[in-house]
């Protein structure tokens, strides 16, 4: 899709995601094709490729994009999973892991959010992202098991069924912390035991669920 904005994107990874470790070529050129600007309110489309997050409503955001690209990569994915993500938000998350596997399933609890998401997929011919309206900390049994899984809000803890929900030797990145702070963990599940890494320190908003902050 041409756009007025191809230039911008590709300095945004030129100068704000190879040199900070974003080195997976097929992340790099997800992140130069998907069109960031469409996620954002029009009158924050000239920020929208931006070394920051950017409000989308409903006291939501859409992350930086070195957050999107670092959780991306750290997911390994190669074409052909199935992958799941907790927190549709402004869609873009989901629309860049779309170019990058074989089928994304996203929840969202916020049904305003979750209608202009599915506005942009279509908008973009991206139709291999299956999306809910639920409580995102219960995963996705329906469609069970993924081979990564990706949260993008905070949490306390990593709630059981999404750890239930990942297949063996698959992958999972979840922010866990405080409200305020939280640190990127990397889960994986080998033999059916989960080994967690922790990456960086990062900032979203609060995971909201059952198994997730209450409100």
């Amino acid at each position: 899709m041409t756009d007025g904005f191809v230039t911008v994107r590709e300095r945004m990874v030129q100068e704000q995601l190879q040199p900070r470790g974003i080195m997976d070529v097929r992340v790099l050129q997800a992140m130069a094709e998907v069109p960031r600007h469409l996620f954002v309110e029009d009158a924050l489309r000239a920020q929208a490729y931006g070394d920051h997050p950017l409000p989308i409503g409903g006291d939501q955001t859409i992350s930086q994009p070195l957050v999107v690209a670092a959780m991306t990569q750290a997911l390994q994915l190669t074409g052909t999973e199935k992958v799941l993500e907790i927190g549709t938000g402004s869609g873009y998350q989901a629309s860049v892991l779309s170019r990058l596997c074989e089928k994304v399933y996203t929840v969202e609890r916020i049904n305003s959010l979750l209608a202009g998401a599915r506005k942009v997929f279509d908008t973009l011919h991206y139709y291999n992202i299956l999306s809910r309206l639920d409580d995102g900390t219960m995963g996705w049994q329906e469609y069970a098991p993924y081979d990564a899984i990706i949260v993008t809000a905070g949490g306390p803890e990593i709630p059981q069924p999404l750890v239930d929900q990942l297949a063996d030797n698959g992958r999972m990145v979840i922010p866990v912390g405080e409200r305020e702070v939280q640190e990127l963990h990397f889960v994986k599940k080998i033999d059916g035991e989960v080994e967690v890494e922790k990456m960086e320190s990062v900032r979203f908003v609060s995971l909201i669920g059952e198994h997730g902050w209450n409100g």
